[in-house]
């Protein structure tokens, strides 16, 4: 190979051996970086944590090395060129932490322009790459609508399923890339979330942002989960007003003012139910949106006409719009909060953009 990238190993523990094995591989001397040392310094001061001389490992480089910085914990990343080693040559060898929290941020912003510029310089072309994030709809369903059509015009495809979502990444050049815009466009319309790799979340709070307009929501099923999904957003303060998590029917009737009657009548996972949880956040929180949840999670609680999985989404707007969505999500309960979660702000999303 040309390029290898190694994950992992360049930890202070004993089994952090990616540094120590790659310079031995290459007959090259372990050095003391300083200025590596004072970054962890640095960061081991700010968390107030006492630094030991297990951690001051991580500041060993092969001599030859270039450091690739870690904004997000202590070991840095390593980059060494190809190098003549007897009758071979190494391969340009990228070393980098393990946890996804370092590693991903490490490889967009210091690894990824280093590659782009190898491949420029080997005389290579770099394709383009589009993602369009679709949600109501299985793999299968996605590729059924649009698989031939997008191979049949040659560019490079694959899918990314999870619980309620696909992504549809596409890699050609600007032509066939702008062809496949359209069969996508034509043949998924509206359950289109992005085309640019952001999350739902992300979409409904950029949707907010850009109108100014507040959110608040009303959970029982989700448990939380929905406003967790919304405030994980960077600058979801300027939308999110208020989150209630009523999960007892008590809660519902003192916190959001759900008539005691209506939940006696119609059960608390019912339409009627997550119409007035809904209108009660707008009311109590003074949002322009609110979304409620309320449903059957499981493994039990399901009624003759109630199955596990069944699920209500309420929307109340303060522009009038007032809407209940049913679902059917009979799927363990980890899942089904996820895709619950996922329905109610595809309905929001559906709403702002009014369709």
């Amino acid at each position: 190979a040309d390029i290898v990238l190694i994950t992992g190993g360049l930890g202070p523990t004993t089994d952090d051996v990616t540094r120590e094995s790659v310079a031995e591989l290459l007959g090259l001397e372990l050095i003391h970086d300083p200025s590596v040392m004072s970054a962890i310094q640095a960061r081991f001061t700010k968390l107030g944590f006492k630094l030991t001389d297990r951690v001051g490992l991580q500041a060993l480089r092969p001599a030859a090395a270039t450091v690739l910085e870690n904004a997000h914990g202590t070991a840095p990343g390593l980059y060494l060129a190809p190098m003549h080693t007897g009758s071979h040559t190494s391969p340009h060898l990228f070393l980098l932490p393990g946890p996804p929290r370092e590693l991903k941020p490490m490889f967009l912003e210091r690894v990824l322009p280093q590659l782009k510029n190898i491949v420029s310089q080997a005389g290579g072309s770099i394709p383009l790459k589009r993602s369009y994030r679709i949600i109501g709809m299985g793999e299968s369903q996605v590729e059924e609508r649009v698989g031939a059509a997008l191979l049949g015009i040659g560019v490079e495809l694959g899918y990314c399923a999870r619980p309620g979502e696909v992504d549809v990444r596409l890699i050609g050049n600007e032509n066939t890339l702008q062809q496949a815009e359209i069969i996508i466009e034509q043949a998924l319309g509206t359950n289109i979330v992005s085309h640019d790799e952001r999350a739902l979340e992300e979409v409904v709070v950029d949707l907010l942002i850009a109108r100014k307009q507040t959110l608040a929501t009303a959970e029982s099923c989700t448990g939380g989960h929905l406003s967790d999904h919304v405030t994980n957003v960077a600058g979801s303060s300027q939308v999110m007003l208020a989150g209630f998590v009523t999960y007892a029917n008590a809660a519902k009737t003192r916190d959001l003012g759900v008539d005691a009657a209506l939940i006696a009548q119609h059960g608390a996972v019912s339409r009627e139910v997550a119409q007035a949880m809904a209108q009660g956040a707008l009311r109590i929180s003074g949002a322009d949106h609110a979304l409620s949840t309320t449903g059957i999670a499981g493994p039990g609680g399901e009624t003759l006409n109630k199955p596990v999985g069944t699920l209500f989404i309420g929307l109340a707007s303060k522009d009038g719009a007032r809407c209940v969505e049913g679902h059917s999500f009979n799927t363990d309960r980890a899942t089904f909060k996820s895709r619950a979660t996922l329905a109610a702000l595809d309905l929001l999303r559906r709403h702002l953009k009014s369709l």
